[in-house]
C-alpha cells in the first residue's frame, strides 16, 4: 500500500521571518539609543570649563584671562569646554546642544564660539554661532583643527593646542567687521548708579531708623551719614562723592523724620517714617553665580568643524 508523498515545505518563509525581524530591530533602534542618558549640559560658569582634569589650574587661568581680555575687546565671546566623552551622541550633537543651551555670543548680534574636546573620545569639535559663520565658515574650522590643534593633541600636549586653536579663531573674529563693545567705562555707570539708588531709598532708610532707634535722631543721623559716606566712598573710589553721600544721608534722615525720637524709641518710626520704594529686586543680566556669564545671543545653526587626533 503506498501511501502519498509528502509534501515539502513551502520555500521562503524563513527568509521573510528574518527580514521581518530585522526590521523590528531597525525601527527599535532610534528609540534604544534615545533611551540611553545624554551627557548632562554643564551650568556656564566660566569661559574654561575642563571637565576631564586635563588642564592644570595655572592653565586654565591663562586661558581664562586670554579669553576675558578678547571678549573686552571685541565683544565676542568663546567658550572651551572639555569633557571626558560625549556619548552617547556625537561631538556635533553635543556641541550644538550645549550652544544652543549656552547661547552664548551677545544678544544683539549672536557672535559666540564653542570649542568643545572629548578627551576620551579623540574629537574636538568647533561650533560656530549663525553670526560668525562668515569670519569662520566652516573650512576655516577645520582647518583651524587640522592645523593648530590636533598636531599638538597628538604630542599630548592638549594646552598648547586649546590655546594655538583659540588664536587661530581670534584672527579670524578680528577681521570681521562686527560691532565693538562699548568703552568699559561707559559699561560700570549703569551698576554704580544703580547701587547708589537702592543705597539711597533702601539702606539708607533702614540703616537710619535702626541708628536713630540706638542713639537718638541727632546722634543716629550723624552715625548714618558716617557710614554712608563710607560705603559710597567704596563704591565709587571718590573721596568727594562719600563725603556729598554722607551729607545726603544725614539731611535725608533728619528731614523725612525717619526713625525713632530717641534712645530706646526702637525700630522703625510708627506713624510719620518714609515709605520705602521697592518690590523687588530687579537683576543686572543673565550672569552664573556673578563670575562669568552668557550674552543671551549666540543663534548656532550647526556651523562649525569637527576632528579627532
Amino acid at each position: 500500500m503506498r501511501f502519498p508523498a509528502a509534501r515539502p515545505a513551502a520555500p521562503g518563509w524563513r527568509p521573510l521571518v528574518y527580514l521581518l525581524l530585522l526590521a523590528l530591530l531597525v525601527l527599535a533602534w532610534p528609540g534604544a539609543v534615545q533611551a540611553q542618558q545624554l551627557q548632562p549640559v554643564p551650568e556656564l560658569t566660566a569661559r574654561v570649563i575642563d571637565r576631564s582634569g586635563t588642564l592644570d589650574s595655572a592653565q586654565q587661568q591663562a586661558l581664562e584671562q586670554k579669553l576675558a581680555r578678547f571678549e573686552a575687546e571685541r565683544g565676542s565671546q568663546i567658550v572651551v569646554l572639555l569633557v571626558p566623552t560625549t556619548a552617547p551622541e556625537d561631538i556635533a550633537a553635543y556641541a550644538w546642544r550645549v550652544a544652543d543651551t549656552w547661547k552664548i555670543g551677545r544678544r544683539e548680534v549672536g557672535d559666540g564660539i564653542l570649542l568643545v574636546v572629548a578627551r576620551n573620545d579623540r574629537r574636538v569639535r568647533i561650533e560656530v554661532a549663525r553670526a560668525l559663520e562668515g569670519a569662520v565658515p566652516d573650512l576655516a574650522a577645520h582647518q583651524i583643527i587640522d592645523r593648530l590643534i590636533t598636531p599638538a593633541f597628538r604630542q599630548g600636549d592638549f594646552a598648547s593646542g586649546i590655546d594655538a586653536g583659540v588664536d587661530g579663531l581670534m584672527a579670524r573674529i578680528r577681521g570681521e567687521d562686527l560691532p565693538l563693545p562699548a568703552p568699559a567705562g561707559r559699561g560700570n555707570d549703569a551698576p554704580a548708579l544703580e547701587d547708589l539708588a537702592v543705597l539711597l531709598f533702601i539702606a539708607v532708610p533702614l540703616a537710619g531708623s535702626f541708628l536713630t532707634g540706638m542713639f537718638g535722631r541727632k546722634l543716629g543721623a550723624v552715625a548714618t551719614g558716617g557710614v554712608t559716606g563710607f560705603v559710597v566712598k567704596l563704591l565709587t573710589g571718590s573721596l568727594a562723592i562719600g563725603i556729598l553721600g554722607g551729607i545726603a544721608a544725614l539731611v535725608f534722615v533728619i528731614v523725612l523724620g525717619i526713625g525713632g525720637g530717641g534712645r530706646g524709641g526702637g525700630g522703625f518710626h510708627r506713624g510719620g517714617g518714609p515709605i520705602i520704594w521697592g518690590g523687588g529686586s530687579r537683576g543686572r543680566g543673565g550672569g552664573f553665580g556673578g563670575g562669568f556669564g552668557s550674552g543671551g545671543g549666540g543663534s548656532f545653526g550647526g556651523g562649525g568643524a569637527s576632528g579627532r587626533w
